[in-house]
């Protein structure tokens, strides 16, 4: 596959910025932002809360970090994400997975794909990643501050911004000597999905205004024992609905302790997450087990099973492409004894076990998060911010990357794209001159 880099308009090593940056939160957007930024010269201080930098970086994928996705056109790239696609089609033809590909390798990280598009360095380590974008921060000069919570954020006369921190929950040591008070020019919040309020908080006392945050990227729990007992099996292709809300998906499936995940209930969590949050995540889902299968084609197999295979026991014949568990357990389901034959099956219960296959139903109780994905819905509105830079058109100087913003996109790397994506142009511009 041959890369192409796009030409990215602020981006100039002939003028080097004198610009003060402040990155609030040091995660995968604080990063790439604050070194974009320092590479043109601004003086950038990232301000992590937490002890440790690039967390979710490190823990995504499994450990393994799927960095983007072999999606290298901007329209089809763009129409992955539930929110955001509008806006993230200009930025997207700045800085697209390509450019991903090309800042990574430019740095010494080569980047495979799989079979599904997932990117993921050739180590499978997402300390790769992380070590990385540490040294670029490094050698861009880029301070790195850990344990350093945001109290307040104000704009003060002049267009500076005063930033104090919230010495009181830290122990004095850990803020490395960073003042409790500090002054820049142009302040970006990169700090993650918006559950924590403290994030809403600094956005909104800036004069932004959030749709409300919930959760995206969650796999059904499901009270089935028979289900539960197939913990680990999966599928390639299975189709899920949810009636109540005019939901339909269709991917791989994976059968959980809990009920149900894969990519087919994560993509339907995420482009539904408000809807399913208005339901309270209380709902009945159907599971069509053999989608490529009309209900005729079925009743045909069912047919030509007890002609040609009649002596055989129903459970000990499964029907491609189910495994031998899931199949015992739809029959059983379907209220067929084990030592049923093929011969013997009457039309009611060809019937029954056809239902069975295409409309299993089951009680979604509740939810679980992905925990390599865990992703918001919500944040600041899209309207309030200009994409060409990603500045706030409420409050000049301050700036926006990452999942703060209303912007959240399907599993499968597409997060951590919209994060690269909006950190750069947000780097570039706050330290343009």
């Amino acid at each position: 596959m041959k890369y192409l880099r796009t030409r990215h308009r602020f981006c100039n090593s002939s003028r080097v910025s004198s610009r003060q940056i402040i990155v609030v939160g040091g995660g995968a957007a604080g990063f790439f932002a604050a070194i974009a930024a320092a590479e043109q010269g601004a003086s950038v201080r990232i301000l992590e809360k937490t002890p440790r930098f690039l967390e979710k970086v490190r823990i995504s994928g499994g450990g393994r970090c799927n960095v983007t996705h072999a999606c290298f056109e901007t329209p089809e790239l763009a129409a992955n994400y539930p929110r955001g696609r509008r806006a993230l089609l200009g930025p997207l033809k700045t800085f697209a997975a390509a450019d991903t590909v090309a800042w990574f390798a430019a740095r010494g990280v080569t980047l495979k794909t799989e079979k599904d598009g997932r990117m993921f360095p050739v180590t499978d380590s997402s300390e790769t990643i992380v070590n990385c974008l540490s040294e670029a921060a490094k050698r861009a000069g880029v301070e790195l501050h850990a344990n350093c919570p945001v109290e307040t954020i104000r704009r003060g006369e002049g267009g500076k911004f005063e930033v104090t921190l919230a010495r009181s929950t830290v122990q004095p040591a850990s803020l490395n000597s960073v003042p409790e008070e500090l002054t820049a020019d142009r302040v970006l919040l990169a700090t993650g999905g918006c559950r924590a309020a403290v994030a809403g908080q600094l956005a909104g006392a800036l004069g932004h205004q959030l749709e409300p945050p919930v959760p995206s990227l969650f796999t059904f729990q499901i009270e089935s024992p028979w289900l539960r007992s197939l913990a680990g099996v999966s599928l390639l292709q299975a189709e899920v609905a949810i009636p109540e809300a005019k939901l339909r998906e269709r991917g791989p499936l994976l059968l959980t302790h809990w009920g149900l995940s894969g990519p087919a209930i994560l993509k339907m969590s995420a482009w539904s997450a408000r809807a399913l949050h208005n339901l309270n995540y209380q709902f009945k889902l159907l599971v069509n087990w053999l989608p490529d299968l009309s209900p005729e084609q079925i009743t045909e197999e069912f047919q030509a099973r007890r002609q040609f295979a009649g002596a055989k026991i129903l459970v000990n014949v499964p029907v491609a492409p189910l495994t031998a568990r899931l199949w015992e357990q739809l029959v059983f389901a379907a209220g067929l004894d084990r030592e049923t034959r093929w011969a013997a099956v009457t039309r009611p219960q060809m019937h029954a076990l056809s239902q069975r296959l295409t409309r299993s139903e089951f009680m979604v109780t509740g939810k679980s998060l992905n925990k390599d994905e865990f992703v918001t819905c919500g944040g600041v509105k899209l309207g309030e911010v200009n994409f060409q830079t990603m500045e706030s058109r409420v409050c000049p100087g301050l700036y926006f990357a990452g999942e703060l913003l209303d912007i959240d996109g399907i599993t499968g790397g597409f997060n951590f794209q919209a994060a690269w994506t909006t950190g750069y142009i947000a780097g570039l511009a706050m330290a343009a001159k």
